[in-house]
């Protein structure tokens, strides 16, 4: 979809084909251009919205023919709610809803921003943040569907493919949008990795599409088995065993902050299991196909090494992202087998299940001892917990460190990807003592499944700054939400690229 900019004018909206949309606040409130479209269409917007109950709430929709005379063939009415309440995001859920009510209408719209007094944001930045909501909104996954293509050339899908937004400033409109739309390319490759299927994404293809981030001027190094073995990584060799495809690690480094006197990198490691059978603690048949998200944490860690590169950000980061598939064969890891990690701790694996922390730990231990990272951040759909606690509604935070932890908190917040800390303490990491070896990987059953996880991970972390950030539950949408479509969300992306703007770059 195309997006362009625009004066606000009601003699150039008039005059574009198709479908006009125009903001209105609670309580219908319409801006000076609206007004100006109300009278001369004789009042029908006025009369329309009363008749169907429309009273400018946020995201509520009206459609209405357009009245002879005015060049238009139909106006979208769209809310905004209270103008004082506007916000970055409110304006995003309504470019996700505009996009979501003209792609069905047509293959071009104009969106008439035209916010009332007292609103935060008006002009090129409210116009910017329309246009990012809708282009966020706007992702579809749909390249394997050969029978819906083969009927589109019979008969052509309504698709929007331009929208034009009528602001003022809107050369200031067109930066603004630009810097948005790279990160929402960040966005969309994190949901194609995470949107493929198993038998196209599996440890050596995923570590090769790594390498498009070269163009952006990431190094990629790819650490292959041989490697691995000499390196010691035994937590997450063991993982792989069991699978036809063998294990790879991915480091990405980013290198923006080449004149500053703090030259340690920001750490970010994914977990990159890409499918998750269980092994042999194999897991039920119904909805295992989901486990093809189970590198979702990867799959984020790559985005940002993308967001950040792409937009030339001040810092440097290294990402690194442990891949591996979890099967279960002749091969394949055994519960009660003991593994000695990287950092020379070893585990005794009870449940293979269990098995991302044993991915992240030698990942965690290999960002520290060779980087020397100013803090580390790793992310993973790590605990089935986290949804019982949480939901589907925020990720599960862990930190060591609380600064760190109320700044990701900070630029969740900010972005719309919410965070939730949980506790950890001596009493949860006694839950992975055993007499056979260092640790065991899951608790004795006491509960508290996402905490003794993180336990587990701060074994491997020492007294580098860390946060564990369990995305399970918000990996994955169910349902079509006001910028993300049902599916792969990438959610963490926004967020760690909003936590370096705010909090890190020089």
């Amino acid at each position: 979809m195309k997006f362009s900019f625009a004066k606000p004018s009601l003699s150039s909206a008039l005059g574009k084909p198709g479908i006009l949309a125009v903001t209105v606040a609670t309580d219908r409130s319409l801006g000076a251009l609206g007004q100006e479209l109300d009278q001369k269409t004789g009042g029908a917007l006025a009369r329309a919205m009363a008749a169907a109950r429309f009273t400018g709430k946020k995201d509520e929709t009206l459609t209405l023919l357009a009245p002879s005379g005015v060049g238009l063939e139909r106006v979208l009415l769209v809310g905004v709610g209270k103008a004082e309440e506007i916000t970055d995001l409110t304006l995003q859920s309504v470019g996700g809803t505009l996009f979501v009510t003209l792609d069905k209408a047509g293959d071009e719209a104009s969106v008439l921003v035209d916010l009332p007094e007292g609103a935060a944001l008006t002009g090129a930045a409210a116009a910017a943040e329309i246009a990012f909501g809708a282009r966020l909104r706007s992702y579809k996954f749909d390249k394997y569907k050969t029978n819906d293509k083969k009927a589109e050339k019979k008969e052509p899908k309504p698709s929007l493919g331009k929208l034009t937004l009528l602001a003022d400033g809107a050369d200031e409109a067109k930066k603004a949008f630009a810097k948005l739309d790279t990160l929402a390319d960040a966005v969309f490759f994190t949901r194609d990795l995470v949107s493929e299927p198993a038998n196209v994404i599996y440890p050596e293809s995923l570590a090769d599409r790594t390498k498009a981030l070269e163009d952006l001027g990431v190094e990629v190094e790819i650490l292959e088995p041989k490697k691995l073995r000499k390196l010691g990584m035994g937590a997450l060799l063991g993982v792989a065993q069991g699978s036809a495809h063998e294990a790879r690690v991915v480091v990405m480094r980013y290198n923006g902050n080449g004149d500053g006197e703090d030259q340690r990198p920001l750490a970010f490691i994914g977990k990159g299991v890409t499918f998750d059978t269980g092994g042999i603690s194999i897991k039920g048949a119904a909805g295992m196909e989901d486990m093809k998200w189970d590198m979702g944490g990867s799959a984020t860690v790559i985005g940002t090494m993308h967001a950040l590169a792409a937009r030339k950000a001040k810092v440097n980061a290294v990402g690194i992202v442990g891949l591996v598939e979890n099967m279960p064969s002749g091969t394949a890891q055994r519960p009660g087998d003991i593994v000695t990690s990287l950092s020379g701790q070893t585990i005794e694996v009870i449940n293979t299940d269990a098995e991302g922390r044993l991915v992240l730990a030698d990942c965690l231990w290999y960002a520290q001892d060779v980087f020397k990272p100013k803090l580390m951040i790793d992310l993973a759909t790590l605990t089935g917990a986290i949804i019982v606690a949480l939901g589907h509604e925020h990720a599960g935070l862990f930190a060591n460190n609380d600064e760190l932890a109320q700044n990701l908190t900070a630029a969740g917040l900010k972005v719309g990807q919410p965070l939730w800390r949980l506790p950890m303490n001596d009493a949860y990491d006694k839950e992975i003592e055993t007499p056979a070896a260092d640790m065991k990987n899951v608790g004795s059953g006491g509960g508290a499944g996402s905490i003794v996880g993180a336990q587990f991970l701060k074994r491997f972390v020492n007294d580098v700054p860390w946060a564990h950030i369990d995305i399970a539950g918000v990996a994955w949408a169910k349902k079509d939400g006001a910028t993300v479509p049902k599916g792969a969300s990438a959610f963490g992306v926004r967020l760690l690229d909003r936590f370096v703007a705010d909090f890190h770059e020089v």
